[in-house]
């Protein structure tokens, strides 16, 4: 995890108004705030890289570009760190429904962009798709790989593991990102330029006027 400072003078400040519009739910909702983000626990798969935005503004920045994922309760705990309470996500297995919860307390003013990429998937997009569906950050990149499935281990009687697929995730808003990924709200059409762009958005979430 690596942060990088910026300088005001070196980023060109988008407000949620000039955001270029990626198709996802979230754009124009996210809050703003000024206080210092938690720490809190990342998907395993990598971990989120934090930036912070230019001075005179206090955000987040949460890389899950090249996310594979990981464990469901390490996503629902990074989850709980932006998010004071509420739902994260659900999911049907064998004929039953799960609501996964964040707990309360966590930092709801901050401001906060996801990036996110093709390699985000998994635990990575129930993440994003949470934080999305939430209004609590705006996410940055391109669309999300898109495997939304719930999958259960079995031993085999040679000590393999095989992973049977046996439910699948939905997001607060009921939609499962299975098979079509999750679309940002602000789209990077040139992915070198991604990080640029977060920058920007981070610094007009946190503008004050």
């Amino acid at each position: 995890m690596s942060a990088v400072t910026t300088t005001s003078s070196a980023v060109n400040r988008v407000t949620p108004a000039a955001w270029p519009r990626g198709g996802g739910r979230g754009a124009g909702c996210a809050g703003a705030g000024s206080r210092a983000p938690r720490p809190r626990r990342a998907p395993r798969g990598g971990a989120p890289r934090r930036r912070a935005p230019a001075a005179g503004a206090s955000a987040d920045d949460e890389d899950l570009r090249g996310n594979a994922g990981g464990l469901v309760e390490e996503a629902v705990a990074t989850a709980s760190a932006f998010l004071d309470g509420g739902p994260v996500a659900s999911y049907e297995s064998r004929g039953s429904r799960r609501e996964l919860t964040a707990a309360r307390g966590g930092d709801t003013a901050v401001p906060l962009v996801v990036m996110v990429d093709g390699g985000t998937m998994s635990a990575a997009e129930l993440l994003a798709g949470a934080l999305q569906d939430r209004c609590r950050a705006v996410l940055v990149g391109s669309r999300t790989f898109g495997k939304g499935t719930v999958q259960q281990p079995s031993r085999l009687a040679d000590g393999g593991v095989l992973e049977l697929t046996v439910g699948r995730y939905y997001t607060p808003d009921g939609r499962s990102p299975d098979g079509t990924g999750l679309q940002p709200d602000v789209a990077a059409a040139d992915p070198a330029a991604a990080d640029g762009l977060a920058l920007r958005v981070l610094s007009g979430l946190g503008a004050r006027p």
